[in-house]
């Protein structure tokens, strides 16, 4: 499926190009303790591992920024510094090697602090992001609109963006209009789309945690994108940012945006399966975690739509009673009995993902033991 992506300007942040015809980018936002270098380090390579590609973290004092500086040189994807109310910090973070600085002009008070910000970006070709939120919109726009509507989101990040572009000249920059209500977010957006080809960063923010989080993300983000919106995504979870990697890859799997490792297509439960369906599944979404390959899997306990979904995929599993069929890209290659029926199948896989990368190896492959080769 290819969405017909509305067309923005393309910007940089580092090394990653954002925008035009660039595909979405994945961020997330570390949760440790800016100032503990290891543990921030760490985190941060682990979402790499999952696909983050520009990573977001807190700065709310100098002891953070001047940390930015050893975990720049330590990881692999671009940095930015999340800065709020004093823009010396947003400076003192550029400064120490931050690719770009998400600032709230709502919250920096003055466009003589933004200026100061913007001018450090332009010194250093950091990117900036215009972040408005709902939750900290400028006073006379409250009193204008009575609440945080959407057209109040968006006439703030107008209203900065002519500003910051208009008066500065600075355009290495991108935006983003959130809320935690999902619909005024969508709105905000569409209506934003319409009057600027700037790139936009989308989420729903303070969705929630993992399961209320994801639905709200899913849904918001799936239109967005289903409509050529957003350049980059975050999902905003109560929940370790690995988790919001991982949902923001299947939301971008799902919509048709991006493909990125394995997408397994398995039934829901009910009174036909006799199988152990559901831990059957459980082994195998384990195993596949760390696999890059872009295949669909199909794991299948029933009679009805089981056999066909399994022969539409690269490689699936139909289980009877007792008893199950390998499928390998629309033919029966193997009926072995249901106690065998998991490592037939991990060894079918295997033997297919090492054809797919043309040699013996295979990055990310899970083991038995479910440690990453």
């Amino acid at each position: 499926m290819s969405m017909n992506r509305r067309r923005t300007r393309e910007i940089r942040v580092g090394w990653v190009r954002i925008g035009g015809d660039n595909p979405v980018v994945v961020q997330s936002m570390t949760n440790t303790d800016t100032r503990d270098v290891e543990a921030t380090v760490a985190q941060i390579r682990e979402l790499e591992e999952e696909g983050c590609e520009v990573i977001r973290v807190a700065v709310p004092d100098e002891a953070a920024a001047e940390a930015v500086a050893r975990i720049v040189s330590r990881i692999n994807i671009p940095l930015i510094a999340d800065i709020h109310f004093d823009w010396r910090l947003a400076v003192s973070a550029l400064r120490a090697g931050a690719h770009g600085v998400r600032i709230n002009p709502g919250n920096i008070k003055g466009r003589e602090n933004v200026r100061r910000i913007i001018e450090e970006a332009r010194a250093r070709g950091a990117c900036v992001r215009i972040g408005v939120n709902a939750g900290s919109l400028e006073r006379d726009l409250l009193r204008k609109y009575g609440w945080p509507r959407p057209e109040a989101l968006v006439e703030s990040a107008l209203r900065w963006l002519d500003f910051v572009v208009g008066d500065l000249g600075f355009e290495n920059v991108k935006v983003s209009l959130k809320s935690s209500d999902l619909w005024h977010t969508v709105a905000a957006y569409r209506e934003f789309s319409r009057r600027s080809d700037f790139p936009v960063h989308i989420g729903v923010t303070e969705a929630g945690g993992l399961i209320p989080g994801t639905v709200k993300s899913a849904l918001g983000l799936g239109i967005l994108l289903s409509e050529g919106i957003g350049d980059t995504l975050r999902v905003s979870l109560t929940a370790p940012p690995v988790e919001e990697v991982r949902v923001a890859w299947e939301i971008l799997k799902a919509v048709g945006v991006r493909r990125r490792g394995l997408e397994i297509v398995a039934c829901p439960t009910c009174g036909r399966c006799e199988i152990d369906l559901m831990g059957l599944y459980e082994e195998v979404e384990r195993r596949v975690r760390g696999i890059r390959v872009p295949l669909r899997i199909a794991v299948m306990g029933c009679v009805v739509n089981g056999p066909g979904e399994a022969r539409e995929a690269d490689l699936g599993l139909a289980g009877g009673k007792g008893v199950g069929l390998i499928f390998r890209r629309g033919k029966i290659v193997r009926k072995v009995p249901e106690a065998q029926l998991l490592e037939a199948f991990w060894e079918e896989l295997q033997r297919l993902l090492r054809e797919e990368s043309g040699s013996g190896e295979i990055r990310g492959l899970t083991s038995r033991s479910g440690e990453l080769n």
